[in-house]
């Protein structure tokens, strides 16, 4: 039986096992697993290990449409307009984005805090979206909120198709 794990990765950690930066081995101790996909070192949440090749790819290849979503935060105060920008796609200089489901949410009330801290400015505002896509572009969110006017200031990826980060801490992980 194959292994599958969640793992909250934190902000700063390479989503990757060799290297002498700050990676997953780090936090994972688990031997012969490697990540479903990749997530920034920029961003944080949830990351899915297994040690089955197919499984990995069916979770990571972009033909399969595994939909992700995240919990984003942007500069500024994000406009009805703007996300409907988001939600119709975006044209970036790789190709046209999919559609993607937004809402505008809240402040996340189970969020930790980040290390480091958000720079805070006094005079701009900020807003949060959740935010699910099924294709995978390079640093596509942040992209996409930066064409519409909104640069991703903190992104936290919360589901994978059917797994959920749920109320694993950053830097902890269950086995599935």
């Amino acid at each position: 039986m194959a292994k599958l794990i969640a793992l909250n990765k934190p902000f700063g950690v390479i989503c990757q096992f060799s290297g002498d930066n700050n990676t997953l081995s780090n936090y994972v101790d688990i031997p012969n697993v490697y990540p479903a996909g990749r997530l920034d070192k920029d961003s944080e949440g949830l990351v899915i290990l297994t040690d089955n090749g197919k499984l990995q790819n069916l979770i990571s290849n972009p033909k399969y449409n595994k939909t992700k979503t995240y919990v984003v935060q942007v500069e500024g105060d994000l406009s009805a307009i703007a996300a409907s920008a988001l939600e119709k796609g975006i044209k970036l200089k790789d190709g046209n984005t999919k559609p993607a489901i937004v809402k505008i949410i809240e402040e996340p009330n189970w969020l930790w805090a980040r290390t480091p801290p958000i720079r805070v400015r006094k005079n701009i505002p900020t807003s949060w979206i959740e935010i699910s896509i099924s294709e995978g572009k390079n640093r596509q969110i942040r992209r996409m909120t930066a064409s519409v006017g909104f640069p991703t200031l903190r992104l936290i990826r919360t589901k994978i198709d059917k797994w959920h980060l749920g109320d694993i801490t950053s830097g902890s992980y269950v086995t599935l």
